[in-house]
């Protein structure tokens, strides 16, 4: 194995984080480094913060870069300065603890950068309250054999129901071949109630578009369908934030668009080089986000009017628990 490169000293406002083997190589296709990526995360700090402010946040980390083991972490890794704050979760299947990185400044998310950290999973609530979801996640996930267009034409079908609706939703890549719409509610309901709402809403779009389904686990499901996946907003359950950086070769982000772009949108020209010069131009697309929190009333009642169970999922989906 080659020496490590000499560790550098990086200013992020009033801290200073220490970036050890800066330039490890973490994306093999594009050859760029763990610098790199500190860097790109810089570049976009008012918009990576925003989107996980206060939240507990499930850290994606590849210690020897992609090449090597990927690591799922909840738990904050150990060494963390005194000023990298958390939140204490429960896990009750597991019946324990963890603490989670909770992002309140940019030096949080740089210092996660140095632990090895390419993606940020964060929860749909926010510290304060855990249990009350403030975010409302639309994950359009599409089959093996979905066209990029059938994508496109639910994210536009979800548009068209949330304007009925009278909500505002945020749109972005994933990261990878899908799109996300995200709404900010207000943190009324648990998250059964919210999930409740998302499969409700999730239905609607089904029967608007024959691109959609909501029925991805069954073993006769269309693989060129697009799944409108509402588990996602189940309790634990994440998904990478606007700005995170996937953990793919090419070094992807998942990037807020506006919704004239989402017809013509090519999710993969979205990069770790392409997106910093884009937010410089446009700045954060969901910046707005929290101006306005929307409610999930009339979601409530259509999924009263399709009986569907209350605080749970159907028998046999995902995520069920009887």
């Amino acid at each position: 194995m080659a020496d490590a490169s000499p560790a550098v000293e990086i200013e992020v406002g009033e801290r200073v984080v220490r970036v050890s083997n800066p330039d490890r190589i973490y994306f093999p296709v594009t050859g760029q480094t763990k610098l790199d990526l500190v860097h790109y995360y810089l570049a976009v700090g008012e918009g990576i913060v925003r989107a996980l402010r206060e939240r507990p946040c499930m850290l994606h980390r590849f210690p020897s870069g992609l090449n090597g083991p990927k690591v799922h972490q909840k738990r904050l890794p150990a060494g963390a300065p005194d000023w990298v704050e958390t939140v204490e979760l429960y896990f009750p299947r597991f019946g324990r603890t963890a603490d989670e990185l909770c992002v309140t400044e940019l030096a949080s998310v740089i210092w996660a950068v140095q632990m090895s950290t390419v993606e940020f999973h964060p929860w749909n609530s926010r510290r304060a309250d855990t249990e009350s979801p403030d975010e409302w996640r639309i994950d359009l996930d599409p089959g093996p054999d979905a066209s990029l267009a059938a994508v496109r034409r639910v994210a536009q079908v979800s548009g068209t129901v949330l304007e009925e609706l009278g909500i505002t939703g945020y749109p972005k890549t994933s990261g990878g071949n899908g799109l996300h719409i995200y709404v900010r509610i207000e943190p009324e309901w648990g998250f059964g109630e919210v999930r409740r709402a998302a499969l409700a809403f999730a239905r609607e779009v089904e029967r608007r578009t024959p691109e959609a389904t909501t029925t991805w686990w069954r073993k006769d499901r269309d693989p060129s369908a697009v799944f409108v996946d509402f588990n996602q907003n189940a309790r634990d359950h994440t998904i990478a934030s606007a700005y995170s950086v996937r953990g793919v070769p090419t070094g992807t982000v998942s990037t807020p668009i506006s919704w004239d772009e989402v017809a013509d949108v090519e999710p993969q020209e979205f990069t770790m080089a392409s997106v910093p010069a884009r937010f410089a131009a446009l700045g954060d697309l969901h910046a707005g986000i929290d101006d306005h929190a929307f409610r999930l009333d009339q979601l409530l009642e259509w999924a009263n009017r399709d009986g569907l169970p209350e605080d749970q999922a159907p028998a046999g989906l995902p995520g069920h628990k009887s």
